[in-house]
């Protein structure tokens, strides 16, 4: 399980972007039947459907979310964009004192198993940066990276 939302937090880290069919023709009935019920005031709902997983981004609340789910219809993550002051205190306020020289090119939260997970992308002029927090005290580094002259 968090092998699979690993790879789901990678592939959205790097802005990897598949050009699907919208309309989700292949998306199992079980996955749209939870979804409905899952997410009942969902609009703008758009299906993707992937080799071992189906993925539904849409509107709730004014926020765009992505929801994974399994053939079987089992949700397994949830993720939304989300900007710093949506941040636990902790996490914000650890940001701000270790990293100054550093501003957010992203950040978002999985919720998956009742638990929610953290990951912010910062830079600077030099490095990037992608930090994770599988709580709400402190992050952990999840990868580094130079950057070079070509950028």
């Amino acid at each position: 399980m968090k092998k699979m939302i690993l790879s789901l937090a990678t592939v959205m880290m790097m802005g990897f972007s598949v050009f699907a069919n919208g309309n989700g023709d292949n998306v199992s009935q079980e996955a749209r039947d939870a979804f409905k019920k899952d997410f009942v005031s969902a609009s703008n709902i758009t299906w993707e459907q992937k080799k071992s997983y189906s993925k539904a981004t849409f509107t709730m609340n004014g926020q765009v979310l992505t929801a994974y789910y399994n053939t079987n219809g089992d949700l397994h993550a949830v993720v939304r964009n989300i900007t710093s002051d949506q941040l636990p205190i902790n996490l914000l306020t650890g940001l701000r004192k270790d990293y100054t020289a550093f501003w957010i090119t992203d950040l978002f939260e999985i919720s998956s198993d009742n638990q929610t997970t953290y990951y912010v992308t910062i830079e600077n002029s030099d490095k990037k940066i992608v930090l994770k927090s599988d709580g709400l005290v402190s992050w952990e580094v999840y990868s580094k990276e130079r950057k070079t002259d070509a950028e």
